[in-house]
């Protein structure tokens, strides 16, 4: 048998229940969307440069370069007997100029021919591999390699503006694909750093 209390005692609290559930109580705010001012105010934090922002996959690249001029600074005077940057860079010789070289492709399998104004880093891209690479200045060693056929590697690349990689690691064969222009036949392993 049930007891009259007990069903006295569910009706009020089934009523209690639905009041609560209709009655406005205290909301919380939905705090506004300040994604835009956060972009805002970084973009009036980061310095302007005169020259294209890299291609990045990495979060938060794309800053200011190492010997980057900053604003207003943008004549200057070269010590003497010094060359202006860029002079020396493989990727201004013309395409019809360019000597072409055999690279083998260790981990992708594959052997292709390079110009010697192309870098690793884009012939792979060429190709359609997934290359690793963060800053394409080399600045970090996100797109490290190592060259297999022995020696130091500047035998078989030319490296423009590296700065990453001491002695002891350029003789150890290791490279950075994205600076790393091919002055020899040679065979690398991607996705290898010191």
């Amino acid at each position: 048998m049930v007891s009259t209390l007990g069903i006295a005692l569910g009706v009020t609290l089934t009523l209690v229940v639905v009041a609560l559930h209709f009655t406005k109580g205290t909301e919380y705010p939905i705090p506004d969307d300040i994604s835009q001012e956060v972009l805002e105010q970084r973009a009036s934090s980061v310095p302007e440069t005169e020259f294209p922002e890299p291609m990045n996959r990495s979060i938060g690249g794309g800053g200011v370069a190492a010997g980057a001029v900053a604003e207003g600074d943008t004549e200057g005077e070269l010590a003497e007997g010094e060359e202006a940057a860029g002079d020396d860079d493989p990727a201004a010789i013309p395409d019809d100029e360019a000597e072409t070289f055999e690279v083998e492709y260790l981990k992708e399998g594959a052997t292709i021919e390079v110009k010697e104004n192309e870098t690793l880093l884009e012939a792979g891209e060429d190709e359609g591999w997934d290359m690793p690479y963060a800053c394409r200045e080399g600045q970090c060693v996100s797109c490290g390699g190592h060259i297999t056929d022995g020696g130091n590697s500047e035998q078989y690349v030319k490296h423009h503006t590296q700065s990453m990689l001491g002695e002891e690691e350029l003789e150890e064969g290791y490279t950075l694909t994205c600076v790393a222009y091919p002055i020899d036949d040679l065979s690398l392993e991607t996705r290898e750093t010191p």
